[in-house]
This record gives structure tokens, C-alpha cells and sequence, in this order.
């Protein structure tokens, strides 16, 4: 390929003095996304990212295989509601999945589809609610990667639209009422009620009637004068006597929860009761038979304990504390507790609680006792695989399976004889390789270094490392989220082809519970970035890679995690993948929702938290003495979200460190690919495909992996 150039980039000599600590900022220019200057740079950028990528070798064949494996296409679990199922399906060929609706005779029809709401692609159906008798919809949209997100009630029968477009809906919860008349939702305030740079704070819980004016007519029923930073969800029983409220402020692994009794001071008032408040755990709830709350619970159970509060019993009338809770499912010292469902049918001769589990990132079913949680059986599941999803109705329950080799499946469990059938297949399953003809998924462990074991999943060619081989090792590790084992198209491709493909189950993840993601949160997020480089030097060790083909990955806090690394052990690593990253820590809080994550990160205007991001920060790191490996970072010109200006600083940053013609080998390149039109996440399957193409040619290219007689570098 023709050798590459950096373009130049203008170094301010810009230094803040914060609490005895010295902070160059020479690219602080490029947060202004829109200045002359930065759109000059970010159009050259554009044209060396395209020549550079569009020159690698495989790219056809690439595209080619993804495009098959992304068209397997998926299909949901139903939601019962009255007599009607719905479930998303997206077929092959089909951009985004398709809201579909099962009549009560059995007529299967398409209800939403976002292509015919915009032929574009670019619009993206967040969410949908159906009512309690199945007769309305309510949904939400959003497009561009706009965060607003549009609230619109639609008719099942005649496709009719009832009600919106509501604005500033964004991960609102839906909680209808019965009759389909009214629903408690979460709205923003409007821009004018808050204070300039907070617009995308300050929600509140509304009562909201089909065809009010939401702006004059909703009844504010929760969160007035909360937290700026506080999210909600609002859940309503299935009598409709009671209304729970569930709130967390910032992006943190820890709620207050109240309940409210409808019948007591009626919908538009409802007086708020709390169920834990103050408290440092998280606690989600569901409303069950009899009167009865379910809390899935990290309180005194870091890996989650199921407790349950009788709201109809007398004890329960003033303020029900975990004191008042009745324990049915303890903690299980090695699982962490996922999901859970209820089954309770005339035809059972006893009610029963599905638990899902994952021990180690691998889930598993028991069926219990809903009475006692005693165990009585279990359900099996077709591998080491992650179960995404499980719902109930009367007798049966449908959840979904998958694993980094097999599509999503839906299965459907019938308590009755405790069997257990094939609900729903990929509709495209053709287009993925036979169970067991692409690789094998191991588990190895290794030590951080202070010690803590750490898991790394590893999925090969081979069961066991026959020589090195090029690698992509990916991991998270921020906020309480786990990375599962799941189907994922570019990891099928990768091994494919080849290639090691590896996750790092690093501290500040959920993987082991909550006490697992603290000891990787704030003062401790130093630990995420030792524990993913002590897996990357275990799978050198191990003969699964070197550093001359490793390259390191991750998405959003994941790539803050490989920024980390990548700038404190240069020499481990022979590219990175930084997709829609966190990278300058000392700035963060003032762009997108990056306000929210001072509870994960710390804050920089704290004198200690601001040590704690210094220490680790990647744009901070970056020195003109640094060797640093190849990189791609890869964001959305829409994300409001993580703001896209940390991967414009980090590029100028390394680009130079490299100087103005990186190595021959392309060792120190450093691109920028930005995509318009999307924000943070979800987009259409086309462009999902473009996007794996550019990553995995780029680190295909750096790693070696198309190499001499390899049928992709032909």
C-alpha cells in the first residue's frame, strides 16, 4: 500500500494548574466541532482513513462474509399482552428488526418497521410498550443518533396513529394503565426549564393520557426538584393497584425504589412509600401474584439474592425496609442471579420461579419453588452460552440462547411435562458454518498484578495454542456490565479466517457481582487497565499470540480501557481498536453524559479523584517519546453519548507522537474514521457491516493475519 501521512495538527500551548498538578491540553481546539479549523483537519483525516483502509488487502472477501453472517437475522421472544404475542423478527436482507404482532386467530402481521418510517435507515426503533389488553402501542424512535428519542402511541388494529411525536423520551419506561387510556412515562424537562449545557438531564415521571397535550396536560407524579443526573423507570402491577418507582442518579450500580397504592390517593396523586432508599445496592423489583414484589437484590449479596415483600400484609403498610424483606433465593457465593420469571397457571399443581444465573459469564436455568425457592430442577441449555431473555405466560416461558458460534435461538419451556422445544430459529441460519467446524471457546485464568485471578475467554481456531497466532483481545470493564458469550458475526469472521479472539473479564465489570465492579471503579480503575494487560501477557506466555499480532479492543469505557493500555505498555501491543472511546478524563464531565460517570470515574474538580484520572487517563499519557502501536478509532458524528472530541484530541495526540510519516510497516498510524448519521449503538446491518470491514481489515493488516497464502490476502 502507498505510505501514509499524518496530517498536521496545530499544538496549543495550553497548560492548567488544578490542585498542584500540571495538565497540557494542546489539542483543546479540536473539542469545537464545528470551527473552520477542526472541519479542515477532520476532512483530512477522512482522506487518509479511506486511502489507508480502502488499500488493505481482504476487504472484499471480508465484506462478502460478513454480509452472509450478519444475515442470519434474529427473532425476539414474544410479550404476551390480552390475546395478542408480539416479538421483533429481522429477516435476511432486512436493515433493522421488524415489529411484528400475532392476532388472536393466529394472523401473523408486521406492526413497525423502522424502514418504512424512514427509508434512510437512520431511524432506530428504541423501544415499544404494548397496553395491557394488547389493543395500543406506545414506541419510541430516534434518528441520527439524536438522544431525544420520539414517544408516538399506535393502534394494533388499524395501524392508526393515536398520539405524538413526544420529545425527549430517551430510555423512558412505559407503565399503561389499564384500558389503554393513560400511562406513566419519563420525560426530560424542556430546554428553557434547565440550565444551559443540562438539556440532556433533569427527568421527571409523568402521567400522560392518549391525545393530551403533553406539555400542558401531563400530571408530574414523581422526581420534582431530584438530582439533575437522576434516571427512573416506572412499572405498574398487573391489577393496576400499584405504581412502583424505581430512580439512580448518575450512571452508578445503585437505586432507590418507592411504591405507591393506586387506590388510595388515585392515579394523578399517588403518595410514594419507600422501599430502600440511602442504601448502597441495586435492587430491581417486578410485581408478582397475591400482592406480592419481587427484589432481585444486590443488598448484603454481591453476586444478587431474590427477596419478596407481601404489600398486602399489614407489616408492610408503613415504610417496608430490607428488614421487612422475606429471603427466597440466597446468594450464590460463585453465580451471579440475571433474570427471573414467575409461573403461576391453574394447570401447575404449584407455582414456579425460573432463575437464570451466570457463573463466570456462563448462564444457566433452575426451576424453583415459588413458596419456599426451593430448587427442583433445572433446564439445559444447548452450550456455554449466555440466556439474553426470559418471559412467562400462564404455563409456559420462551428465552433465548446464544453463544459466539450460534444465532439466537428462542426456546420455549412448557412447566407442565418440563420439556423444552425450538420456538423460533434464525431465519437465516444457512449463512453460519456447523456447530464445532469454526472453532473452540476455552476458559484460561491468569493473575492481575496484585494477585486477583482473572478469566479470559478464548476462542480459537484450535482448542489448544499450536503456535502464535494474530489476536484481537477485547474487553469492557466499567459501570456493573459484563461482556456474555454471544453471537457476534466479526468474532465468527475473525476465527474464521484464523485468528485468536479473546475477552478479558476485567475488574469494573459485573462478571463477579457488585464487589467485582467496585474494586475496578474510581480510586480502583487502575486495577480494569492491569487486569487486561496481565491477560494480554498470559496469552503471549501461552503461546496463543505475540505482541507483534496482538491487538487490543474496545468500545465506549471499554476503549477507555484499551487507550489505557495501549499508552502504559506500548510495547505489548501491535494495534488498537478504540471505538466511540473515553479517552481525555480531566475534560470528560463536561461533554456528552459524561456528568452522569462521576460516580465511575471521579471527578476532576475533587483534588484526590483528580490524581486517581491522571493516573490513567490515555490522552494525558500520550508522550512524543512514546512507540506506540498502530491505531483505528472509530466514532459517530451524531454520538451524544460519549462525545467524539476525545477521539479527535487522542488521534492528534498520537499522530504526533508518530510524526508526520509513521513507520514503513505502519506501526504508530493512527486513523480516524467518523460516521455520520448514527449515534451511540445501534444502527443498520449495512452499516454494521462497513464498520466490521474497516476494523478487521485494519487489524488483520497490523496483526499479519492476510498473510502470504492466505486466501483473503490473494
Amino acid at each position: 500500500m502507498t505510505r501514509p501521512s499524518h496530517p498536521p495538527a496545530r499544538r496549543q500551548d495550553l497548560v492548567e494548574h488544578r490542585f498542584g498538578h500540571r495538565i497540557a491540553d494542546p489539542y483543546r481546539w479540536l473539542e469545537q466541532a464545528d470551527s473552520a479549523e477542526t472541519r479542515t483537519w477532520l476532512a483530512a483525516q477522512e482522506a487518509l482513513c479511506r486511502a489507508a483502509l480502502e488499500e488493505l488487502p481482504g476487504r472484499d472477501r471480508l465484506r462478502a462474509r460478513m454480509e452472509e453472517l450478519l444475515s442470519v437475522g434474529v427473532t425476539g421472544p414474544p410479550v404476551w399482552r390480552g390475546t395478542r404475542q408480539f416479538f421483533m423478527r429481522r429477516l435476511p436482507g432486512q436493515e433493522h428488526a421488524v415489529l411484528h404482532v400475532v392476532d388472536p386467530d393466529g394472523t401473523e402481521r408486521v406492526l413497525l418497521d423502522p424502514m418504512t418510517l424512514d427509508p434512510t435507515g437512520r431511524t432506530v426503533l428504541d423501544a415499544w410498550h404494548p397496553d395491557q389488553e394488547g389493543r395500543r402501542v406506545a414506541y419510541q424512535v430516534s434518528t441520527g443518533g439524536d438522544d431525544g428519542s420520539l414517544l408516538y402511541v399506535l393502534d394494533v388494529t388499524s395501524g392508526a396513529l393515536l398520539d405524538g411525536p413526544i420529545a425527549r423520551c430517551w430510555r423512558s419506561s412505559v407503565a399503561w394503565l389499564p384500558g389503554g387510556e393513560s400511562f406513566y412515562y419519563v420525560r426530560r424537562l424542556p430546554a428553557h426549564a434547565v440550565p444551559a449545557g443540562e438539556e440532556r438531564y433533569h427527568r421527571r415521571v409523568h402521567l400522560h393520557r392518549v391525545g393530551a397535550d403533553p406539555d400542558t396536560e401531563d400530571r408530574l407524579v414523581f422526581g420534582d426538584g431530584g438530582p439533575r443526573t437522576a434516571s427512573y423507570t416506572a412499572g405498574i402491577s398487573a391489577d393496576a393497584r400499584r405504581l412502583v418507582v424505581t430512580r439512580s442518579v448518575g450512571a452508578v450500580r445503585r437505586n432507590d425504589v418507592w411504591v405507591a397504592d393506586l387506590t388510595r390517593h388515585g392515579g394523578e396523586e399517588p403518595e410514594f412509600v419507600p422501599v430502600q432508599t440511602g442504601i448502597d445496592a441495586h435492587t430491581s423489583v417486578a410485581f408478582g401474584p397475591r400482592g406480592l414484589l419481587f427484589l432481585h437484590t444486590d443488598h448484603e449479596a454481591p453476586r444478587g439474592r431474590l427477596a419478596v415483600l407481601d404489600l398486602d400484609d399489614p407489616a408492610a403498610q408503613g415504610t417496608p425496609a430490607p428488614s421487612a424483606w422475606k429471603e427466597l433465593l440466597p446468594e450464590d457465593p460463585q453465580a451471579r442471579l440475571e433474570h427471573f420469571t414467575v409461573l403461576d397457571d391453574p394447570s401447575l399443581d404449584r407455582a414456579l420461579l425460573l432463575v437464570v444465573r451466570s457463573r463466570h459469564a456462563v448462564c444457566e436455568i433452575t426451576v424453583h419453588d415459588l413458596e419456599t425457592g426451593t430448587r427442583l430442577d433445572a433446564i439445559a441449555t444447548p452450550g456455554l452460552g449466555t440466556v439474553g431473555e426470559i418471559r412467562s405466560r400462564g404455563h409456559e416461558a420462551w428465552f433465548t440462547y446464544t453463544d459466539p458460534f450460534t444465532p439466537v435461538t428462542v426456546f420455549r419451556w412448557d412447566a407442565r411435562d418440563r420439556t423444552t422445544s425450538v420456538w423460533a430459529s434464525p431465519p437465516g441460519q444457512r449463512a453460519t458454518p456447523a456447530a464445532g467446524t469454526v472453532g473452540t471457546m476455552r476458559r484460561i485464568t491468569c493473575a492481575s498484578a496484585d494477585g486477583t485471578p482473572i478469566r479470559v475467554t478464548v476462542l480459537a481456531p484450535h482448542g489448544e495454542p499450536r503456535e502464535p497466532r494474530p489476536a484481537i483481545l477485547y474487553g469492557y470493564g466499567g459501570f456493573g456490565l459484563s461482556p456474555t458469550p454471544v453471537y457476534n458475526p466479526e468474532v465468527v469472521a475473525w476465527v474464521e479466517a484464523g485468528g485468536v479472539y479473546a475477552v478479558a473479564h476485567v475488574r469494573g465489570g459485573g462478571e463477579e457481582g457488585a464487589q467485582w465492579h467496585r474494586a475496578g471503579a474510581r480510586a480502583g480503575k487502575q486495577r480494569s487497565v492491569d487486569d487486561f494487560q496481565a491477560a494480554a501477557q498470559a496469552l503471549c506466555d501461552a503461546g496463543w499470540t505475540s505482541p507483534r499480532q496482538l491487538v487490543a479492543g474496545g468500545e465506549s469505557n471499554g476503549g477507555l480501557l484499551a487507550g489505557a493500555a495501549l499508552t502504559q505498555r506500548p510495547e505489548l501491543y501491535r494495534a488498537a481498536l478504540l471505538g466511540a472511546p473515553v479517552l481525555d478524563l480531566v475534560r470528560y464531565e463536561h461533554f456528552g453524559l459524561g456528568a452522569s460517570w462521576t460516580t465511575e470515574y471521579g471527578s476532576a474538580t475533587v483534588p484526590e479523584e483528580l490524581g486517581w484520572l491522571l493516573g490513567y487517563s490515555p490522552y494525558h499519557h500520550v508522550t512524543e517519546a512514546g512507540d506506540y502501536p498502530a491505531v483505528l478509532l472509530t466514532v459517530s458524528e451524531g454520538d451524544a453519548v460519549v462525545d467524539p472530541l476525545h477521539a479527535r484530541k487522542m488521534c492528534a495526540a498520537l499522530q504526533h507522537a508518530a510524526g508526520p510519516v509513521p513507520a514503513e510497516d505502519g506501526r504508530g498510524l493512527t486513523l480516524l474514521r467518523v460516521e455520520s448519521g448514527v449515534g451511540h449503538g445501534a444502527r443498520a446491518m449495512s452499516r454494521i457491516a462497513a464498520l466490521s470491514v474497516d476494523q478487521l481489515s485494519f487489524a488483520a493488516w497490523q496483526s499479519g493475519l492476510f498473510g502470504q497464502g492466505h486466501p483473503y490476502g490473494q
